[in-house]
């Protein structure tokens, strides 16, 4: 059992389990019944998305490859992972990947600066059993 961190709407892989999407909004477009058919997730899990105002310099980071700001940006959204109940949740995902397989991502094409690269690490610190990314 374990856990692995995915591109929503990259094909799934065995042992995948549930597909929890951690993003702030569904993708545009894609009818709520298609989002597992479609290899986006079975569930939403917004929990676990950055705000809406982190959201906005995640994107600008991406949009300009400016390096400076992710330092800022990870700061800020392990401030958002350690309030209580995102701590509850972290902690729930990571006693499930010791029963059962589950999976947790986002849109983004690289996990290098990504929000799910820092779900990895603060799954990874509670002893979750978390699979090794993909090279």
């Amino acid at each position: 059992m374990s856990i692995r961190i995915v591109r929503l709407g990259s094909p799934r892989q065995p042992g995948e389990g549930l597909r929890l999407g951690t993003v702030r909004r569904p993708p545009r477009g894609v009818a709520k019944a298609d989002y597992a058919r479609l290899d986006y997730f079975d569930v939403w899990f917004p929990n676990l998305a950055p705000s809406a105002e982190l959201l906005k310099q995640f994107r600008v980071m991406l949009a300009t490859h400016d390096e400076v700001l992710w330092p800022t940006v990870k700061r800020r959204f392990l401030a958002e992972m350690a309030e209580p109940a995102a701590s509850r949740d972290l902690d729930l995902l990571a006693a499930l990947s010791h029963r059962t397989d589950v999976s947790v991502g986002c849109y983004c094409d690289s996990e290098h600066h990504c929000h799910r690269s820092i779900l990895r690490e603060l799954l990874q610190a509670r002893g979750a059993d978390v699979v090794a990314p993909e090279a």
